[in-house]
């Protein structure tokens, strides 16, 4: 290696970095959690990884602060929607910070659930419980132990990139 590919320059700004990561079109989800009292809380990730396939273990990365990572850490559980398609309006409310988010799309939460389903507006959930989670700059890096998926429908996703909402293409027929 060179001597100038190995030096690390000045730490690249917000705006830098938002660029760098519009170039990387990646599915969108809505992580959600509910509070001791069941109030549920859920905010808009596209910072959703797979980490293991034994044991399934999710990584998400929430907001330092966020209501949503104040549930999940609480509740020691939380859920991944996956966002079909036509689900651009609920990633929008999601990422908003409306505080009635909740009053104005359909959901649902079962004893094992690990938080909210979107009902309307998933095609996959995955609820998890909380392994680890680790600070990292000003957001916490939680690894969730995936115990159920549930299937809800098309599994045509919901993208995000270049600072827009797509969808996948259409398979070629025939």
């Amino acid at each position: 290696m060179s001597e100038s590919a190995t030096r690390i320059p000045v730490t690249a700004t917000p705006d830098e970095f938002r660029t760098l990561m519009s170039g990387f079109p990646t599915g969108v989800a809505v992580v959600t959690a509910a509070l001791p009292d069941g109030s549920p809380r859920g905010m808009t990730c596209s910072s959703v990884c797979g980490v293991s396939l034994e044991p399934p273990v999710l990584l998400v990365c929430l907001r330092q602060g966020s209501p949503t990572l104040e549930a999940v850490l609480a509740g020691g559980a939380f859920a991944v929607n996956l966002l079909h398609a036509a689900a651009r309006p609920t990633a929008e409310l999601f990422a908003s910070g409306d505080p009635q988010r909740f009053r104005k799309v359909a959901w649902e939460a079962g004893a094992e659930a690990g938080g909210p389903h979107l009902t309307g507006a998933a095609h996959t959930v995955a609820d998890c419980a909380v392994a680890l989670a680790q600070p990292v700059g000003d957001h916490v890096a939680v690894y969730g132990e995936v115990r159920r998926v549930t299937r809800r429908g098309d599994p045509v996703p919901l993208l995000y990139g270049l600072r827009q909402f797509r969808t996948w293409p259409a398979a070629p027929q025939g």
